[in-house]
């Protein structure tokens, strides 16, 4: 999945998160069918028949997630989804891709340069230097954090991962 969501202006969401399965050989009444019971989940209901240009932005990463997954790849390769949004769409992005995941199970790789968001989203991160990049760090950041975004970035726990990872990109 791309920074930008990529969708075809004259596909409907449905239509435009569907085109995995159709490069996969599956008609496109056949996508459709697979790909409909997805977006109440994703939270899209009632928006299969939107053009890209009548969806917010949040609503469009979705369905660009939602095309990321019908893909049914073991490995998700996720390159800054949420960079183009703002902070709020962001959070609600976040949270809504930790229960995405926990509903539909996969190995995720997610490039970002925010250590937040890193630490929020991940169990492990590596933390890369610049050019050329090599590895500075590795942290286990599945901590069993609970409670809102809010609670978990205010912990102790968090703030203590999160210095480790700002020294390691000092480093």
């Amino acid at each position: 999945m791309p920074q930008r969501d990529l969708l075809l202006p004259w596909r409907t969401a449905l239509d435009n998160a569907a085109i995995a399965v159709e490069k996969g050989g599956a008609s496109r009444a056949e996508a459709r069918t697979r790909t409909r019971p997805l977006f109440e989940r994703f939270g899209l209901a009632s928006f299969e028949n939107a053009r890209p240009a009548q969806l917010s932005g949040g609503m469009r990463q979705r369905v660009s997630f939602l095309r990321t997954l019908m893909a049914e790849k073991d490995i998700l390769l996720l390159d800054e989804p949420f960079g183009a949004l703002d902070s709020i769409t962001r959070a609600q992005m976040q949270e809504w891709l930790v229960q995405a995941m926990a509903a539909i199970p996969r190995t995720v790789l997610l490039v970002t340069r925010d250590v937040d968001e890193a630490l929020l989203l991940s169990h492990r991160v590596v933390v890369l230097s610049e050019r050329p990049g090599r590895v500075v760090g590795v942290l286990d950041a599945n901590r069993g954090f609970e409670g809102s975004m809010r609670q978990i970035v205010t912990s102790p726990e968090f703030v203590s991962l999160k210095e480790q990872a700002l020294e390691a990109l000092g480093s």
